[in-house]
Formats: structure tokens, C-alpha cells, sequence
């Protein structure tokens, strides 16, 4: 019975000062906003950071031979040739979807009156699953395409857009290059942007790789990628490829064998010290939330001195009155918490529904916030409740 009284009383004389019970929760409603923010940023970082980078592809492995170091000795046999992809993907089967090669040069094409350098790569079927390709019209290449050596192409977007206007009136044109007509069969573009950091560029042509390979100077495969069943198992994928290519190569020609592990390590631990900088600004702003609750109920003792006065000459326990004022600092830093969590998650789905994206809100980081909202009210509760409960009732009453 006395909780429910030591309620009522907490809302009587948190309605008597309005403003300054609003105040002294705004704290609390930053400081826990911020920690369903941050977890919330934490979150879509985190997936976005994975989704972008297994939007290259994933599971991937990619071998090259680094040429150009220090290496003595380089030849033109030491590059990866496609006798390499072929042992890989034999050697390879159950433990690898796809394993494919990709060969590039340039050449000179009229692109609105004005002749440009563009980027032909070769590839061959499985480049498209491997580099999880989208294509916006027409098909991509198939098998037949490949071993019959046809005179295939497919455009990047803006390629496409600059020579014939839009995608769909690419599709079944003839292109010249190297000397030869090609027909266009399709358009493409990366599912994820890699910004002309891939050996996809932002105005590539894709030919069957069987007949690239008349049009270089050396057989060189740079990279060869590797898409691995398992995600376990791309490291030791990755040093059986490595094993592969060495052993059919030169002693002492090294090759560089990569995996998006790394990167996805990287991407882990930045999103880690980002929200732990954020959690100790959140942390920071609780405490100071904390320190002002404190601070008001250490003014609002004061105050009501001579109420504590008469309650405890009417024979009110000095624990009814500890329980009191702690109720009050609880219920300021409660409401405040509530209301923080309403605005932490208020934010994200405003966003997420303006921008049509889905951001993530963890259940866990709102009971968190809740219960972080709780425990500041009690911690930085007790010491103004403690110095109302020892007050005594003689000096209480002559107060003024």
C-alpha cells in the first residue's frame, strides 16, 4: 500500500513544477535516444558494409600474378594462363561454384563523334555469377558462346547509353572492335559500384574470352576468380588455388591469392570502435543526465524541507521518505527514458520510410536503454533521498 502512495505523492509534486521536471528529463531523453541511435547506426553500418562488399561477389577468392615487382626472372609464362582456370576448376569441383578468368586491353572507339579509349575485358560464362553481375537487358554469354568463339558482346550502362541512347537499343546492334563486328547481346552493370576499382570500368565492353585472347600480345589472366561453396572453407580454398597455380608455374614465381576476408575484418572493426566512440558520447550524456536529477532532487529536499518535517512528526518512517524521493528521481529519469527510446526509434523509421530503406532497430537496445534509464534514476537518486530520509523532524520543522 505504501509503494502506491509513494507514487501518488512522487506525481504530486512532480505536476507542482511541470518545467522543471521536463528539464531535468530532457537529459535523459538525449542520452537514451543516443543509445538506440547508436546501436541503430552500428546495425545498418555493419550490414551495409557486408552487403556492399559481398555484392562483388560472394566467397570470392582472386589470384593474380603481381607483375611489374621485384621478382627476377619474370617471363610472359609466368603470368596465370587459362590452362590455370581450367586446372583450378578440375582440381577444384566440389569445393568451388565457379571458377573463371578475366583478360583485358583496350581499343579505339567513336563515341559521339569523338574517338575514346574503351576497356574490353574477356570473360566467359560463369563471370557473371562469380562477380554477381546484373544484366539490365538483353542476356548474357553462354557456353556456346564461349566454345564456339562467337562474336558476342555485351555494354557496361553508360557505354551503352553513350553509343545508342538507352540500354534496350543496344541490344542487337553492331559494334567494331579490333578490327571485327560484334553483335551486342545484352547490357550489364556491377550489383554493387566498385567506382572503376574492379576490372569493371564505368565503360567496359565483355566479349567471350576465347576470342580476346587473339587480340593480346601475352595470355594473361589477372585475376582468376574463385567462388567458394562455403564461407569456411575459403581460406583453405585459397591456399589450395595458391598450391595450384605455383606448382604448374616456375619455382620461385610467387602469386597473390586474396580473399574478402580481410576487408570484411576491417569493415567489422571500424564499425566496433564507431559505436564504441558513440556509446561513451551516450554514456556521457547519461551521466550528465544522471548529475542533473541529482542536483534538482538535492534542491527539491531542500524545499520541502519542513513537508519532511511534518511527515516524519506524524510518524512516517525515514525509510517511507528514502523511498519517496527515490520514486521521484526514478519516475524523472523513467520518463525521460521513455521518452528517449520513442524518439530513438521515431528517427530511424522516419528515415527508413523517406528513403524507402530498411534500417534495423534491435529489441535488445531499447530493453538496454530502459533499463540503463532505470538505473540512473537510482544511482543518482539515492543521495538526495538518503540526506531527506536522515533529516530530523525537530530541525525539519524550524526550517523556513
Amino acid at each position: 500500500m505504501f509503494v502506491h502512495e509513494a507514487l501518488a505523492f512522487s506525481v504530486q509534486a512532480l505536476r507542482a513544477n511541470p518545467i522543471r521536471s521536463l528539464l531535468t528529463g530532457l537529459g535523459m531523453v538525449i542520452g537514451t535516444a543516443s543509445v538506440i541511435l547508436v546501436v541503430t547506426i552500428s546495425l545498418t553500418s555493419r550490414e551495409y558494409i557486408l552487403e556492399q562488399v559481398e555484392g562483388i561477389g560472394s566467397n570470392i577468392i582472386f589470384a593474380y600474378y603481381p607483375a611489374g615487382s621485384a621478382a627476377v626472372g619474370t617471363s610472359d609464362a609466368d603470368f596465370v594462363k587459362l590452362s590455370d582456370v581450367e586446372a583450378v576448376r578440375q582440381q577444384l569441383e566440389g569445393r568451388i561454384v565457379a571458377a573463371t578468368g578475366v583478360m583485358s586491353n583496350y581499343d579505339r572507339m567513336l563515341i559521339r563523334s569523338k574517338e575514346e579509349d574503351v576497356k574490353v575485358i574477356g570473360s566467359d560464362q560463369d563471370y557473371q555469377a562469380v562477380r554477381n553481375l546484373v544484366v539490365t537487358s538483353g542476356r548474357f554469354m553462354v557456353e556456346a558462346d564461349v566454345s564456339l568463339r562467337q562474336r558476342v558482346a555485351l555494354l557496361t550502362d553508360k557505354l551503352a547509353e553513350r553509343l545508342f541512347g538507352s540500354r534496350d537499343s543496344a541490344v542487337g546492334q553492331v559494334l567494331k572492335i579490333h578490327g571485327l563486328q560484334f553483335t551486342i547481346i545484352g547490357t550489364f552493370r556491377e550489383k554493387v559500384e566498385t567506382f572503376g576499382q574492379s576490372e569493371v570500368e564505368r565503360e567496359t565492353v565483355l566479349v567471350p574470352i576465347t576470342v580476346l585472347k587473339y587480340f593480346v600480345r601475352v595470355e594473361r589472366i589477372d585475376p582468376l576468380y574463385i567462388q567458394v561453396r562455403s564461407a569456411a572453407d575459403v581460406e583453405a580454398v585459397a591456399e589450395r588455388v595458391r598450391h595450384i597455380i605455383e606448382s604448374r608455374h616456375r619455382p620461385g614465381a610467387l602469386y597473390r591469392v586474396d580473399t574478402l576476408t580481410a576487408i570484411l575484418n576491417a569493415a567489422r572493426n571500424i564499425s566496433l570502435i564507431l559505436s564504441l566512440v558513440l556509446v561513451m558520447v551516450s554514456a556521457i550524456a547519461l551521466v550528465i543526465s544522471g548529475i542533473g536529477i541529482m542536483n534538482i532532487m538535492l534542491v527539491t529536499v531542500t524545499e520541502r524541507t519542513r513537508e519532511i518535517g511534518v511527515r516524519l512528526a506524524v510518524g512516517a518512517a525515514p525509510r517511507e521518505i528514502l523511498l519517496q524521493f527515490l520514486t521521484e528521481a526514478v519516475m524523472v529519469s523513467l520518463g525521460g527514458g521513455i521518452l528517449g527510446i520513442l524518439v530513438g526509434v521515431a528517427i530511424p523509421l522516419s528515415a527508413g520510410f523517406i528513403a524507402g530503406i530498411r534500417i534495423p532497430i534491435s529489441p535488445v537496445a531499447i530493453v538496454t536503454a530502459f533499463g540503463v534509464s532505470f538505473l540512473v534514476g537510482l544511482v543518482f537518486g539515492i543521495l538526495p533521498a538518503n540526506r531527506a530520509a536522515r533529516l530530523s523532524p525537530t530541525e525539519a520543522l524550524r526550517y523556513e
